[in-house]
């Protein structure tokens, strides 16, 4: 049975949350001077609400009653297969790394761009459920 949902890794996650606590905690408790403390504060702020927000999106991507579903900050988008105009994936050199992105063109000209982390999995691995699942063309 093939995967159909991806979403971040739960310990990427945690990871981000405990790490913006600690950050928090630190400036609190550690940092003297006040422009240090803001900047690690703003520092944990972003790492906590990062963690939230990634934390709420989940499954980023699925495969339900033949749709799917994308879920982000402002709630989910459901695409049939007639709602989908082409399935990619876009390679890139970055800082020396090959990166991989995952994108949806819809008909009604909206681009849904999923990278590794939203997908936590390779996005070569998604498109080949999805083309099994008969979403993208091979």
């Amino acid at each position: 049975m093939q995967q159909t949902e991806w979403s971040p890794s739960t310990f990427g996650i945690a990871a981000c949350g405990v790490g913006g606590l600690i950050l928090a905690i630190g400036a609190v408790t550690l940092i003297t001077d006040l422009p240090g403390r803001v900047l690690v504060g703003v520092a944990a702020i972003g790492l906590v609400v990062f963690a939230t927000l990634s934390w709420r999106a989940r499954p980023k991507l699925a495969i339900k009653n033949d749709a799917l579903v994308s879920r982000g900050l402002l709630g989910e988008t459901e695409l049939r297969h007639a709602d989908i105009k082409l399935i990619r994936i876009t390679e890139f050199r970055r800082i020396g790394r090959k990166m991989r992105l995952l994108e949806i063109d819809t008909v009604d000209d909206r681009l849904l761009v999923f990278t590794r982390w939203d997908l936590g999995t390779d996005p070569l691995d998604v498109l080949d459920a999805l083309t099994a699942a008969g979403f993208a063309k091979p």
